[in-house]
């Protein structure tokens, strides 16, 4: 080869990397790809799609089973046993069989983030639904209950099934999340009807 082709070679060579470098800088970025689900989450969605239709009514009786269940007496609490029937003895455990959700029960956090529930107003809330509070980052401070009724014409007060510690289930009033200010808030179950 002549050093003439040979520099013409090098030259042609020199000139398409500096124009194939010139494309990537001036190419626009692909857009990023939406990033992927955790896999819990879309496990936690695709149950509570799977949960069975359950009436207010429904909710309701079965939330008092659990209150004379032991013998007469109330299913103990514990954060780390299962009742008899598979679900957790803790506040979400208890909701979740409530529920009929799939067995132990999505955790307080879970029952609010993965498609278990929505969030209303409290004003909104019927017989069935939650009082729910899931953000605080100590477990000892999260809660749920299930509401009965309110027990006052000014919404003050309300009546609610819940599993408690030291008490087990009971039918309690409560005025969570009516002052808007202490981290408890309504959420409907998905899968309640009427």
């Amino acid at each position: 080869m002549s050093k003439k082709t040979t520099r013409r070679w090098v030259s042609a060579t020199l000139t398409a990397m500096l124009c194939a470098g010139s494309l990537v800088l001036i190419a626009p970025a692909a857009p990023a790809a939406p990033a992927a689900p955790a896999a819990a989450s879309v496990q936690a969605a695709r149950a509570a799609q799977a949960a069975p239709r359950l009436t207010r009514a429904e909710v309701l009786a079965r939330a008092k089973t659990w209150l004379t269940a032991d013998n007469g007496r109330p299913v103990p609490y514990s954060q780390t046993k299962r009742w008899k029937d598979g679900y957790r003895q803790d506040c979400s455990g208890y909701v979740s069989m409530a529920l009929g959700l799939p067995k132990p029960g999505p955790n307080t956090v879970s029952l609010k983030n993965d498609g278990f529930t929505r969030r209303i107003a409290m004003k909104d809330l019927v017989p069935g639904d939650l009082v729910l509070k899931a953000d605080s980052k100590s477990a000892d401070r999260r809660h749920v209950v299930i509401f009965d009724g309110w027990a006052d014409g000014a919404h003050t007060v309300y009546a609610s099934y819940e599993q408690a510690g030291g008490a087990g289930t009971r039918w309690k009033r409560h005025s969570y999340g009516v002052n808007g200010r202490d981290g408890y808030h309504a959420y409907r179950p998905v899968n309640v009807v009427g």
